[in-house]
């Protein structure tokens, strides 16, 4: 079994306060492409689309702190497509590194690499969170992204990594979400 290194980061974000929900726009950019944009908040998103206005819904992606535009590219031309986006936060776990003991911590987090793969476990210490999310800082990127979504009351999770992700530096955080924005839709247009 090879156990390659890794580095988990641990910081502190900040909670979702009662703000009001994120204004959000969504401009049709070309007959099938939609960029949503909201004001930045400082809290990461989850980004959401349907068919129809009630749902059902379909998680897009998951965007770090400060993002605040989404391009949703090549749409099926002549659909309507409905939005919605809603803030998350929540404090970041430990930092320890694959293959050695944790530092004692309040998630008792820990990454074992073998192969392709890096398996986290951790405690779970959070008893209202929505979930766990893991982000990955790739080699030489600035910034976290997500990776992975776990349902509440998870502990454990598996990564498949891609080749250059050997060295990545990760981080956990039990996800509250804020409250949802309002919908809104537009209807792509004919393709050319």
């Amino acid at each position: 079994m090879s156990v390659k290194p890794l580095v988990l980061v641990a910081l502190l974000a900040a909670g979702c306060s009662a703000a009001p929900a994120p204004a959000l726009t969504a401009t049709l950019t070309s007959p099938t492409d939609v960029v949503l944009t909201w004001p930045d908040d400082g809290a990461g998103h989850r980004v959401e689309y349907a068919n129809a206005p009630a749902g059902p819904w379909t998680t897009l992606r998951f965007l770090p702190p400060h993002a605040t535009s989404y391009h949703h590219p090549d749409l099926i031309p002549e659909t309507p497509f409905h939005y919605r986006v809603q803030p998350f936060s929540g404090p970041v776990s430990a930092e320890t590194t694959a293959g050695a003991p944790a530092a004692p911590d309040a998630t008792g987090l820990h990454a074992v690499a073998s192969g392709d793969t890096v398996t986290f476990t951790w405690a779970d210490r959070s008893p209202d969170e929505a979930g766990f999310l893991l982000e990955m800082r790739r080699p030489g990127a600035p910034e976290f992204d997500p990776v992975e979504v776990t349902d509440p009351d998870t502990t454990t999770c598996a990564l498949s990594l891609l080749p250059g992700e050997e060295m990545a530096a990760y981080r956990l955080r039990a996800v509250r979400y804020g409250p949802l924005s309002p919908v809104v839709h537009q209807t792509t247009g004919k393709e050319r």
